[in-house]
């Protein structure tokens, strides 16, 4: 399967850390490579992100992008397909297996405020998550696990240095 990539649109410093931090977290959590955040540039935002990285492990990377417009078409001229997570779009349960059929590297465009025009119709493909309001979190969780149909939960993260064990009551964190 492809590799999948996070775009979030229009991150506004001081209102939105807590929730572009819970989009961060999902992505790297649900499988996704790397999250490139436009809006304002938010380092502590960014070097926490990183920080959960280094201590819990994996691969995940964090890039800022002033210009979101001009990743789009980089992405596109590089042969990348463009989903665009959004209540108006065609259902993600009957457009999945189209996508996960295609071998190309995905970008993921999670919204901010307002969705600019030129995210629709530069996407190859505008997917809702029901067309009902809610989180781009969860429709971000959503849809990563219907593209890795589940595998996601059993990813293992290397090279961090805590690990939870499962348990069926309390906490149990090991450090590695």
């Amino acid at each position: 399967m492809s590799a999948i990539n996070i775009l979030r649109l229009d991150h506004r410093g001081r209102r939105d850390a807590r929730i572009t931090t819970h989009v961060c977290l999902t992505a790297r959590a649900f499988g996704a490579s790397k999250i490139y955040l436009s809006g304002d540039e938010d380092k502590k935002l960014m070097d926490n992100v990183l920080d959960v990285v280094e201590r819990w492990g994996g691969d995940f990377e964090v890039e800022y992008r002033k210009n979101w417009d001009n990743l789009i078409d980089e992405w596109k001229n590089g042969g990348g397909e463009v989903i665009h997570l959004t209540m108006y779009g065609e259902p993600v349960q009957e457009i999945i297996p189209t996508i996960k059929k295609s071998d190309k590297e995905k970008l993921v465009v999670v919204g901010g405020s307002r969705v600019p025009a030129k995210v629709y119709g530069e996407a190859d493909w505008n997917i809702s998550v029901t067309t009902q309001p809610h989180s781009e979190v969860s429709a971000l969780a959503i849809f990563l696990h219907m593209y890795y149909g589940g595998e996601e939960l059993d990813k293992e993260f290397a090279g961090g240095k805590l690990q939870v064990l499962p348990t069926p009551d309390g906490k149990k964190i090991v450090e590695k």
